[in-house]
């Protein structure tokens, strides 16, 4: 079994374009992604899966320059985009990421794909998403490419094809679930770590250049416990809307 994370990125956001390759402590977010998913034991590869919009050239320029495999396929369903991606590598269990968590903890990432492995005779998705309780921008989502697959055959619904696991999430008559929730060190549903809009990118950088390079992998525990004693660090972006798909 091969377990492929695939990152999902594009460069045209609406709210905060270019956002995934916005730089902090001298590097693209998306490099902060990569590098912690790089730290987690059990990936065996990582994929970009982003699209064919010629705004996203420039994503496809850096997968090169990053050693990091890439696949560019539709921009609006991205459930079909994720299939693919995970193909291009022969990839059989996907970890699903958003590029827009440049700060995710890699242990949690770690912890959910332990959960399927031990689970896998009788689970078919585990995330720590459907149970609102870690930050928003610590999204993990578990789950076999033929599972997915499956998915995709009963739906021709534009928005489970834009939101790669509602169909699943929704159907749990269909599909075994395993959801994980935050310890109470870690639980914050509240608190948005997603790269959505300016207030987010004002707040990843103090924490980015707060930690350095003395814990260039601050985990989910680091970063509450911090912001629970810097309230205006918290100010930066609590009034942020946030959009749950779930």
């Amino acid at each position: 079994m091969k377990i492929v994370a695939v990152i999902e990125a594009r460069m045209a956001s609406t709210r905060l374009p270019g956002k995934v390759l916005l730089e902090s402590a001298g590097k693209p977010m998306l490099t902060h992604l990569v590098d912690r998913l790089r730290q987690v034991p059990s990936l065996d590869d990582i994929v970009l899966a982003t699209t064919v919009n010629p705004q996203d050239e420039q994503l496809v320029s850096y997968a090169k320059a990053h050693d990091l495999a890439y696949y560019r396929g539709s921009e609006s369903n991205v459930m079909q985009r994720v299939i693919e991606a995970t193909e291009s590598v022969a990839g059989d269990l996907i970890v699903e990421i958003t590029g827009d968590c440049p700060i995710i903890d890699y242990e949690l990432v770690e912890q959910c794909i332990a959960l399927y492995k031990a689970n896998h005779q009788s689970c078919d998705f585990v995330s720590n998403v459907v149970i609102p309780s870690f930050p928003d921008g610590m999204e993990v989502q578990v789950y076999p490419l033929d599972i997915l697959k499956h998915s995709a055959s009963l739906t021709n619904d534009p928005y489970h094809q834009e939101h790669v696991t509602v169909h699943i999430i929704q159907n749990p008559a269909l599909y075994r679930q395993l959801h994980l929730t935050a310890m109470p060190s870690m639980h914050w549903p509240g608190l948005g770590l997603t790269l959505d809009e300016p207030d987010d990118y004002q707040l990843i950088n103090q924490l980015i250049e707060h930690f350095g390079a003395d814990n260039p992998y601050f985990g989910c525990q680091d970063i509450v416990s911090i912001l629970k004693k810097k309230d205006d660090w918290y100010q930066y972006n609590a009034n942020v809307q946030r959009r749950r798909h779930t």
